[in-house]
């Protein structure tokens, strides 16, 4: 149970790169926006039966109610949307093989903003890891 993040991060990081692979096959003749507005409406489709399923819809209107966190669930809501319209033009005029490692300096930021932000602490094996993430996405990307 405790190696359940990394199990769970795995199939995440799975997912995400067949986000790419199938956004780069479906975006060849049609707008980036549109099919990200499309893909929307499906994965919240989609997230919404599985709430149905787990049983816990009837946990919304108390998340709701909580100011702060449905405001900071809707920043990344938006914040979730602008990515991946840019994640999505990105893709239409790009390679995959240079837009998905780009895309992955999220993790460089994410780390960044949580030493700085939330008081987040980092090794200095876990730095020179984000660092050598931050030189292998420009690497990749560019090479």
């Amino acid at each position: 149970m405790e190696n359940l993040w990394l199990v769970f991060g795995l199939l995440s990081a799975i997912m995400a790169a067949m986000v790419a692979i199938f956004g780069k096959i479906g975006l060849q003749s049609v707008d980036a926006n549109t099919a990200t507005a499309i893909r929307s409406v499906i994965m919240a489709a989609f997230l919404i039966l599985v709430v149905v399923c787990q049983g816990t819809l009837k946990e919304i209107p108390a998340i709701i109610a909580d100011k702060k966190a449905i405001t900071y669930i809707a920043l990344s809501g938006v914040a979730g949307a602008l990515s991946w319209l840019f994640y999505f033009l990105a893709l239409k005029f790009g390679n995959v093989s240079q837009v998905a490692p780009i895309d992955k300096l999220s993790v460089v930021i994410a780390t960044v903003i949580a030493v700085t932000l939330l008081g987040e602490k980092i090794s200095m094996v876990g730095s020179a890891g984000v660092a050598l993430i931050a030189l292998g996405a420009i690497l990749v990307a560019l090479g």
